[in-house]
């Protein structure tokens, strides 16, 4: 029998991420989602998709958490997205509501689980979904640093006319106008990228990446992305189900490392079948950990609406 991934949330980020892992062929895929029929249609259309692609993959849905069970992975993409009217502080409690519920009927059927949190304000439902679950650090991992890398990496890219691949960054911190991408340890095939790109416009595409996600909603204007975070979430859970120990930026609680303590921020990590087998601490300039320090103190100030 195969291992199962389930993905919470049949939206545009769920529906997209569960098509990614179908067409990787290495597990089943289970997806769940509120709304009568969503889930059950969009699964039947992925698993129909399986002979013409070459997969095997075995999809279903349902509004029923029981399909769920004994999954090895979670994927949580259920929330709302943020409205016109709607304060900072609305969205987190509204979106805590859904993750609370989610958390505690996924550990039900799942209590073995690696959950993996992609609902937004990130680093703070990833610090609800530690709580309700009572799970390790280790085995509840926010998505953001992946997405916000890949962003990164991808302008970076195009300033300098080279294939994303030639290109070594991580970006920390929390999800949001506070992220830390690091210029110090960010290289093009080994040359630091401020050897490569004038200070200024290095600058500008720091806040064009902290603005990654705005700008696309303001393009969408009546969606917000959905197939690079499909990805980044997917590429976790490729470098957990294949004991990659892979070094990617996720959001983890932190104990200590980079002198923060209790605190759920995104900084690099080593990722297998446990799920976080340890957080790397890369060196940081004087301002990239004023930053860090800062972005951790935004995460703290939300995390307070919770209580």
């Amino acid at each position: 029998m195969r291992d199962k991934v389930s993905v919470i949330g049949a939206g545009n980020v769920g529906a997209t991420l569960a098509q990614r892992l179908a067409e990787l062929d290495l597990v089943d895929v289970a997806l769940v989602d509120v709304v009568e029929g969503l889930a059950e249609g969009k699964a039947l259309d992925l698993l129909e998709a399986g002979p013409v692609l070459g997969y095997d993959t075995q999809v279903v849905g349902s509004t029923d958490y029981s399909i769920t069970e004994r999954s090895r992975v979670v994927v949580i993409t259920s929330g709302l997205a943020r409205k016109p009217g709607m304060s900072r502080d609305d969205l987190v409690s509204a979106n805590a509501e859904i993750v609370r519920t989610v958390t505690t009927e996924v550990m039900r059927h799942s209590p073995q689980a690696i959950l993996i949190i992609v609902t937004n304000p990130l680093d703070v439902m990833t610090e609800l979904a530690l709580r309700v679950s009572g799970l390790p650090r280790t085995r509840v991992i926010g998505m953001a640093g992946v997405l916000d890398t890949a962003r990164f990496r991808a302008f970076l890219a195009a300033e300098l006319q080279v294939s994303v691949r030639s290109l070594e960054a991580y970006v920390l911190g929390g999800h949001g106008d506070s992220m830390v991408p690091l210029r110090g340890v960010t290289t093009v095939a080994g040359v630091p990228v401020g050897q490569l790109i004038p200070a200024q416009r290095l600058e500008e595409i720091v806040q064009r990446t902290r603005d990654g996600g705005a700008e696309i909603v303001r393009h969408l204007k009546t969606g917000s992305a959905f197939y690079a975070p499909s990805a980044s979430a997917a590429q976790m859970v490729g470098a957990i189900l294949l004991d990659r120990r892979q070094i990617l930026p996720c959001a983890v609680r932190l104990e200590g490392e980079y002198g923060l303590e209790g605190v759920v921020v995104g900084v690099p990590v080593k990722l297998g079948k446990e799920g976080v087998i340890e957080v790397i601490e890369v060196e940081l300039t004087a301002q990239e950990r004023s930053e860090l320090i800062s972005s951790a103190e935004a995460v703290r100030e939300t995390i307070a609406v919770l209580r």
